[in-house]
């Protein structure tokens, strides 16, 4: 487990990358190897929680909009998207558990490096390819190009690929506005993090790790929900007027460096 001031950083880490889309899971893993040498993969997944009660929390108008849409409209299009966008991640990622939360997989420094490099690159040309007909938000959006943005968020399941970075450029190719396709990525990822906090509550493993380093996750998560609120209104006012590209280049960059760093050392 790690000391006050790791706890704090990864904390910090975890609230700022989970929204801005350079890889949370890759930032952690990489600060992980240089603190102790090692993944800790459950502490990874329970730093979650201050992430996803950020997010509740700054969409709670947008969350109240969604529900009376289906309780007193009976209007389900967004939330129907939002579900269709969930599930392939959310199946994979079930099926799939053991392989993914392996540490010579999600441990890997040398996937994360391959998946900031490939996922950069991809921002960085992301605005020169051809889109869809432009949609004005996730409510317009088919059924079809919902689907499409969550086979997107699948490869978020390999570290260093990022979930809102491959659900904003799919949202992007499928016709939504950068702005636009941030909030259906944010708003689509709640399904699968409420999902892991079940995961992690349900777990009789889980549990008992939660319980033996309880003071650690709760400052961890609180400083990754302080990063979290401050990140994610970052994300929504910077889309609204630039694109992905310049977390495409720090992406590069980051991979690059560190690979310098793991070969001279």
């Amino acid at each position: 487990m790690h000391n006050l001031f790791e706890t704090i950083v990864l904390g910090i880490i975890q609230g700022l990358t989970e929204f801005i889309p350079v890889s949370s899971s890759g930032h952690l893993v990489i600060a992980q190897y240089f603190f102790s040498g090692a993944s800790d993969h459950l502490f990874l997944e329970f730093i979650d929680v201050g992430t996803t009660v950020a997010l509740l929390v700054y969409f709670r108008k947008k969350i109240a909009s969604i529900l009376r849409d289906i309780f007193r409209d009976k209007n389900y299009t967004l939330a129907r998207n939002i579900l269709i966008t969930a599930i392939p991640a959310g199946v994979v990622g079930y099926l799939l558990s053991d392989f993914i939360n392996s540490s010579w997989f999600f441990g890997s420094i040398v996937v994360v490096l391959v998946g900031l490099a490939v996922v950069g690159a991809v921002m960085v040309i992301v605005e020169k390819l051809p889109k869809a007909k432009p949609v004005e938000d996730g409510a317009a959006l088919s059924a079809s190009r919902a689907f499409v943005i969550g086979i997107f968020q699948v490869f978020a399941l390999i570290p260093g690929v990022s979930r809102s970075g491959s659900t904003i450029i799919a949202g992007r190719l499928s016709g939504l506005s950068s702005k636009a396709a941030a909030e259906y990525s944010f708003l689509a990822s709640l399904p699968i993090m409420l999902g892991v906090m079940v995961k992690l509550l349900a777990g009789h493993t889980e549990r008992t790790y939660m319980f033996a380093n309880l003071g650690t996750l709760f400052v961890s998560n609180l400083f990754a929900f302080i990063a979290g609120m401050i990140a994610v209104g970052f994300m929504m006012r910077y889309l609204s007027r630039h694109s992905l590209a310049l977390f495409g280049w720090y992406r590069i960059g980051l991979a690059a460096v560190v690979l310098v760093v793991l070969l001279v050392h």
